[in-house]
């Protein structure tokens, strides 16, 4: 091969690797020049996007009045949400730009506050939006979360949970986070789906897809007694 895979791959090239060699997949592709290439255009596209879209963000929010409309303010803070989000996705190291995002919300942030005045349920309401924000965030240090949330995301529907079952445990832990009970229980349905064709086929130890399983079972339980 005269393509390597990346030292931090997108969220294409992620997908790709998920799937060599995976008969949970039912299109399980084969790592060769033209598969890793053309994955890693596409996250190479992607990146040019993004980072044309923060640079464009970075202007704006530096660019901000202290009389500024509200409209504007909180429009840039929904896209700095979604950057950040986005960030998680796209390949090389973005930690750095990450470290932007997270600084100019802490400027909105400002903005926003100040606008807020003395209202001391507006400020407690901006409390726990930033809350809820760092925990959305720690969330988004899995690559499958942000892959997954990610709106131009590789990961077809019908991949979702073979996705799922391949995943490693920490990151399980973080993805069933994203999902509501209703979503869980469908995934639980198509996991014995398709380990039980596969033990029938005997195509694969399907242990480890198993144990995932088990993991997602045992999540349903703890959001049933929520």
């Amino acid at each position: 091969m005269i393509f390597k895979p990346s030292d931090n791959p997108g969220s294409f090239e992620r997908h790709l690797l998920r799937k060599i060699d995976n008969p949970l997949f039912t299109d399980s592709p084969e790592l060769n020049d033209d598969t890793l290439e053309e994955a890693q255009r596409q996250d190479h596209d992607i990146i040019v996007q993004f980072m044309q879209i923060f640079k464009e963000t970075l202007e704006q929010t530096v660019a901000l009045k202290g009389n500024e409309e509200s409209d504007v303010v909180l429009g840039l803070k929904d896209q700095l949400d979604k950057l950040y989000e986005q960030s998680s996705a796209v390949g090389d190291d973005q930690a750095k730009v990450r470290e932007g995002i997270i600084k100019l919300l802490g400027i909105i942030m400002l903005s926003v506050r100040k606008g807020a005045g003395d209202d001391d349920h507006a400020q407690q309401e901006l409390d726990q939006e930033e809350e809820a924000r760092k925990a959305h965030f720690a969330l988004l240090d899995s690559s499958l979360v942000a892959d997954l949330l990610n709106p131009a995301s590789p990961i077809a529907e019908n991949e979702l949970v073979p996705t799922l079952l391949s995943a490693e445990k920490d990151e399980l832990a973080l993805v069933v986070q994203i999902f509501d009970q209703e979503q869980v229980e469908s995934v639980i349905t198509q996991s014995a789906n398709i380990i039980s064709k596969l033990d029938a086929q005997q195509r694969l130890d399907t242990a480890k897809a198993s144990e995932n399983a088990v993991f997602i079972q045992g999540y349903l339980e703890y959001l049933r007694l929520q």
